[in-house]
Order: C-alpha cells, then sequence, then structure tokens
C-alpha cells in the first residue's frame, strides 16, 4: 500500500521540494520525468500542473495533492482541505487574484466592469466574484500573457500577483482582491476515511507545517551567571519558556529560547549587555507545536 501524492510541477515545484526537504522527505526528479523520487517507500510521489491536482484527488487518482485554493475553486473538486501552508514561488506570503485595468481607464469599481469583457485563467473563480456583486460581464479563457491583452483585446483581466510588480510594468491598476489564495494539502474522500492513509496524511501535514513555521524562526543559546538569569529570561521570548539547564560551573547556567528570525537581530546585543555569553544562533528545520 502506498500514498500517491500529487506535487505542483512548474514554478512552485523548486519551493515544493525546498519545503519537503525541511521536512524530512528528501525529493528529486529528472529534468524529463514526471515520476520523483523519494526517500520514503510509502509516498509515491507524481508531477503535474497544480491546476490539474485538485480535480485527481476528487476523482480518487490521486490519494492526495498539494495545489492551491484557487484551483480548488476553479475546479469545484470535492476535497478534503487538511491544513493550508502558506508558500509561494517567491515569497511566504498568500498570492492574489486581482482585477487589474489599464492605468487610463475609466473603470474605477467593480460594478463599473457591467458589461464589460474579462480574461482570466480563472473563469469560475472571476463568475462568482461578479455574480457576488451582480454584475453581468463576459469572462474568457486566457491561456496565458493575459496581461497584454489589456486594454486592446479585453476591459480588464483577473491575474495572480504576489507583489503587484509585473501589473504595474505592464502600465496596469489594480483594482480589487477577486481571492487570496494559498497552498493546500487535500486528500480525497475515500482517502482520509481510510485509517492508514490518513495516518500518513496528518503526519505529512505535521511535518510540513513545522517546516513552515521553523523557516521564520531560530534557536538561541547562551552561557548566563545566575545572578543574571532573572534579566535574561525577562528579555527573552520564548514559545513557552526558555530552557534553562545546570552547568558544571553551579554559578552559572545554559539558556536555549526560540523566537522569530526578524527578533534576534535586535535581541542579541541586548542579552550581551545584560551579561549573557558565547551566544549561539542557529537555524531550525521544523517546530512542532
Amino acid at each position: 500500500m502506498g500514498l500517491r501524492l500529487g506535487l505542483p510541477k512548474g514554478s512552485l515545484q523548486q519551493r515544493t521540494f525546498d519545503l519537503l526537504a525541511r521536512a524530512g522527505y528528501q525529493c528529486s526528479v529528472g529534468s524529463r520525468s514526471y515520476y520523483p523520487t523519494m526517500d520514503d517507500a510509502e509516498i509515491e510521489p507524481v508531477l503535474m500542473r497544480a491546476q490539474e491536482i485538485p480535480r485527481y484527488v476528487a476523482a480518487g487518482a490521486l490519494d492526495a495533492g498539494l495545489s492551491g485554493l484557487d484551483w480548488i475553486i476553479e475546479t469545484e473538486a470535492d476535497v478534503v482541505q487538511v491544513c493550508d501552508l502558506v508558500y509561494s514561488k517567491s515569497s511566504r506570503r498568500p498570492a492574489r487574484w486581482v482585477v487589474a485595468v489599464a492605468q487610463d481607464s475609466p473603470i474605477k469599481s467593480a460594478q463599473d466592469l457591467q458589461g464589460k469583457r474579462i480574461a482570466t485563467e480563472v473563469v469560475t473563480v472571476t463568475r462568482k466574484y461578479l455574480a457576488e456583486r451582480e454584475v453581468e460581464a463576459e469572462v474568457e479563457f486566457s491561456w496565458g500573457a493575459t496581461e497584454v491583452k489589456v486594454p486592446e483585446m479585453v476591459d480588464a483581466i483577473v491575474e495572480l500577483t504576489e507583489t503587484g510588480s509585473s501589473l504595474a510594468a505592464n502600465n496596469l491598476r489594480i483594482l480589487d482582491t477577486v481571492l487570496e489564495t494559498n497552498t493546500k494539502l487535500i486528500a480525497s474522500r475515500e482517502s482520509w476515511a481510510d485509517s492508514w492513509k490518513r495516518e500518513k496524511i496528518e503526519t505529512l501535514a505535521m511535518l510540513l507545517q513545522g517546516a513552515l513555521v521553523a523557516a521564520e524562526k531560530v534557536g538561541l543559546k547562551m552561557n548566563v551567571s545566575r545572578a543574571n538569569l532573572d534579566k535574561i529570561i525577562a528579555l527573552i521570548p520564548a514559545l513557552r519558556q526558555p530552557t534553562v539547564s545546570a552547568l558544571t560551573n553551579d554559578d552559572w547556567v545554559a539558556v536555549e529560547t526560540v523566537l522569530d528570525e526578524r527578533e534576534a537581530r535586535d535581541l542579541i546585543p541586548e542579552l550581551r549587555k545584560a551579561g549573557a555569553e558565547g551566544i549561539v544562533e542557529y537555524p531550525l528545520n521544523k517546530v512542532i507545536p
């Protein structure tokens, strides 16, 4: 028995492989192959477009997969959404599908899209957005290079963006956010009902989430005299409480904690001033609450 797992091919592929590696799963694939090798013999990974993964998971051809909320909604796939995994091709933030128009377009709001033509890869998502606002517009599927279609071919587009820089470079203005999306681990309902597969999927979810949490955190350890211990503990944040361990010298202890990476730069000088010595900062692979 194996778990057939769909992994996104394309822009998310390397970030997904990196995340799997931090979670403890070494995964590699040849340049022309769609079947990666993984160092867990119970998982059978398959590479395919993220847009298709929800459909094949829903049909039971895949037991589980990594795909975006956008494609779950777009394909109207009936799947179990196991957990959120907020990462994208270039950042750790959710991506957005946005309505964009030409900089000089007279369109100022969603209501101004009434009777207009819109191009997008997410036709179903866009139609739902318009229906919620009681706007009727023509929505056509775009095969790509969507930005170039405004304004000569269409009045507006719905396009995926992380920073908005590509839209701005093409002289486009964001009108509204249609959908905020992030990667999700999904499972077929049949596989979720199978006790072995469900446990395997839940373990994968726990380790992937732990790897994402750890990506933004570091560990700190230091030696502290007992006379300065209270001052040090008052300075440092921790998931619960810092770990304090005895040293061979009874007058000193070792203190260890986990904190957000962005806090370490400012905290380390303060710890040094308060009497900490031998301060070591180290990266983390996984943080499991």
